[in-house]
């Protein structure tokens, strides 16, 4: 009897399938072809390359340098060539069309408004730029025969002092394609408590938030995002690791901080080729997914910055699949998580969840056990 927990799915079924994604930023996914156009329409020209290829290349081989200071010039360029409303449309249009064309069916992408302000524009602009284009992406996506939704997410940026700002600007939008709020930026020396005044306003608000916390800071950014500031996602998370003890007979202790984060569900939004590259995790096999996984964490797997890192969410799972020997039925519950974790109503997690991931994933599951019945009946022939 062949075991259902055998289904280990190929590149082209992990593509299928239908995946969300939480943790991705807008100035972190553009195409380097659009780069390069939007460079040349407002007369940047700082770019390392000018053509498409070597600059995607340019750009993944400075996240990997272990430069912090060439890290952040890449961001320095996407930012640059996204100053103008119609730049904002069609970066935000083409990220939810690339998203839609590699299987994913909900998405929750976050930028800066106060990145964007350089020619101009006002924070309300930018916002309402971003959602036409994620409304625009929507449509091609469907045009194209895939479905997604995009999410926006404001952030605002640690080091400054723009927060309270930025978390009321996410609540009038809220209705209007805003989902909710994050911080981000350098984690030492500026820990979320110095935002405490627009947490405390969006929950008062009822509204939705999730922190950067616990990527290259350790266990006192993740305790203070949640006991002190409330975040309702850790955005990435990992160094929650540092709060569990796994023995050398393989038994795990939980401390009090791991084991609140796993009891309430808090949700971890993974990024495994980005933590690589910040040096949060030494290799896809010795990431913290796997025993975050074993354990039953609400862990989530993310993209972080599609550019910068060279992948995409099919290219995520390929490498736990590689590392780990997940299934369909471990990306599932990984999918599932996502969606029961995204920043939407319930009535509307819950209907993507029954109607669209759980027949997405069966659809692919029975398409492996008819080739692995068809395999089995061939074999048979052969030995007789």
């Amino acid at each position: 009897m062949m075991s259902p927990t055998l289904n280990v799915p190929g590149p082209d079924q992990i593509r299928r399938a239908p995946k969300v994604l939480l943790h991705d930023h807008l100035d972190g996914g553009l195409r380097p072809g659009t780069i390069v156009d939007l460079a040349a329409a407002i007369g940047y020209d700082a770019l390392p390359e000018n053509e498409p290829d070597k600059l995607g290349i340019w750009f993944r081989e400075a996240a990997d340098s272990g430069s912090l200071e060439r890290y952040l010039e890449t961001f320095a360029h996407t930012c640059a060539v996204m100053q103008t409303r119609d730049a904002l449309v069609r970066v935000a249009a083409e990220c939810a069309e690339d998203l839609a064309a590699d299987g994913v069916v909900y998405a929750e992408v976050r930028y800066a408004p106060e990145q964007h302000l350089e020619a101009g524009l006002t924070l309300e602009e930018v916002v309402e730029a971003v959602n036409e284009g994620f409304r625009e992406g929507e449509r091609r996506a469907r045009r194209d025969g895939n479905r997604i939704r995009v999410g926006a997410l404001l952030t605002a940026m640690r080091h400054a002092a723009r927060s309270l700002e930025i978390a009321e600007l996410a609540n009038r939008y809220r209705d209007q394609g805003v989902v909710g709020f994050d911080i981000a930026g350098a984690e030492a020396g500026f820990p979320p408590t110095r935002h405490l005044d627009a947490f405390e306003y969006l929950k008062r608000e009822n509204n939705h938030f999730t922190i950067h916390a616990g990527e290259a800071f350790g266990l006192p950014s993740i305790w203070q995002a949640i006991q002190w500031c409330g975040a309702d996602r850790l955005g990435h998370g990992v160094r929650i690791i540092d709060d569990i003890e796994v023995a050398e007979d393989g038994s795990v202790k939980l401390g009090r901080l791991a084991s609140y984060v796993r009891d309430k569900r808090i949700p971890l939004e993974m990024c495994p080729t980005s933590n690589l590259q910040t040096g949060a995790a030494s290799s896809y096999a010795e990431h913290p997914i796997g025993l975050l996984r074993k354990l039953h964490f609400r862990a989530t797997v993310n993209t972080d910055n599609r550019l910068m890192s060279g992948t995409s969410m099919s290219q995520e799972f390929e490498k736990l699949t590689e590392a780990f020997g997940y299934t369909l039925d471990d990306m599932q519950w990984f999918t599932v998580n996502g969606m029961k974790s995204a920043f939407i109503p319930f009535d509307e997690r819950l209907a993507m969840i029954n109607d669209v991931i759980k027949p997405g994933y069966a659809e692919l599951k029975s398409e492996w056990l008819f080739e692995q019945t068809a395999a089995t009946s061939v074999s048979s022939s052969l030995a007789g």
